[in-house]
């Protein structure tokens, strides 16, 4: 009888261009430097109310299979084989950083478990220590990388640019981040490291996407456009009535480019969700800027130190509207 192929699971930030982009590059690296895998599954992890993690979903690892996690909170299960992530807000407990940091110390999870919040996205996280560590040749997907510390990172050139979205990025980015299919992201996961971010977006499956995706775009303009209210520097606005899977983030700053900060609510299928953000393009200096995760994580939720979000149940709706009260009061007192 033949040997069982071993199989590699990798759970990535669902929604996100950088978990998408984390989960391609990490493939392509366990792949050409590990190579202890035979084949590769995708399968995506979101932020929600209550239990992040379903232990059924991981791999048993007693006969070789791997479980990977990236651009996402750290998992204390001892299925967990490879962990990358760059959030401030990376672990759920203190007893989790305990044991990320026991592992560091005795050097048992040096190699396979990885944080540094200090990096803009987890995919030059994951480039970075799998070029240093395992000689890992990053030539050929420094464009991938280039583009997810430009999409994580808020570093477009403009409120313009990032709207407007002329680059092929920003419109695969608004496919992951719409992806309704639970299928799409990992069909394209494997592209984003075997060609350029053109050639993924000219494929038929995305395109056919494409067109009812920027109507919809244009539409949350619009929307936004109609709800949006800038006061104090901040800017607030509830679509909860309008439910939908995702929204372009920048659209508040485009619309009100004189506020520093935007706090809005919105509704999925599967939570209630209130979004905090820093405008990327603000005159303020850092040292004057709030650290929003730290706002975000006394209400379960999280991010990085610009922009952070929580989760609520979908039927919670006044509990986030009430967190949305008390975070908009604190960051217009901080004028």
């Amino acid at each position: 009888m033949g040997a069982v192929d071993l199989e590699c699971r990798i759970f990535y930030h669902d929604k996100c261009f950088d978990g998408a982009c984390s989960a391609s590059l990490f493939t392509r690296f366990h792949r050409e430097c590990v190579k202890t895998a035979d084949c590769y599954s995708y399968h995506g992890l979101v932020h929600r109310a209550g239990a992040l993690f379903d232990e059924n979903a991981f791999l048993d690892v007693a006969n070789g299979d791997e479980n990977a996690i990236v651009d996402f909170k750290y998992s204390a299960s001892p299925k967990v084989t490879w962990w990358f992530d760059h959030h401030q807000s990376a672990f759920l407990t203190a007893d989790d950083q305990k044991g990320f940091e026991a592992g560091q110390a005795d050097g048992s999870q040096r190699m396979r478990k990885f944080f540094n919040a200090n990096y803009v996205s987890c995919t030059s996280l994951i480039a970075d220590i799998a070029q240093v560590n395992f000689g890992f040749n990053t030539a050929p997907v420094l464009e991938l990388i280039k583009w997810a510390d430009i999409v994580d990172g808020a570093r477009y050139e403009s409120a313009k640019a990032a709207v407007e979205m002329a680059a092929p990025a920003m419109k695969l980015t608004m496919v992951i981040e719409s992806a309704a299919d639970h299928s799409l992201v990992p069909r394209l996961i494997p592209l984003l490291t075997e060609m350029s971010l053109q050639q993924v977006l000219d494929k038929d499956f995305v395109q056919e996407l494409l067109g009812p995706l920027m109507e919809r775009h244009w539409a949350a303009l619009e929307l936004i456009g109609q709800r949006a209210k800038v006061e104090g520097g901040v800017i607030t606005f509830d679509i909860t009535d309008q439910p939908t899977e995702g929204y372009n983030k920048f659209i508040p700053y485009y619309l009100h480019p004189e506020a520093t900060y935007n706090v809005g609510l919105s509704k999925s299928s599967f939570r209630t969700k209130v979004s905090v953000g820093t405008n990327p393009w603000t005159k303020k200096m850092p040292a004057e800027l709030v650290n929003l995760a730290a706002i975000c994580e006394r209400y379960g939720g999280g991010g990085h130190a610009r922009v952070g979000a929580i989760s609520f149940p979908p039927d919670r709706e006044d509990e986030a509207r009430k967190a949305v009260g008390e975070i908009v009061a604190e960051l217009r007192a901080q004028k």
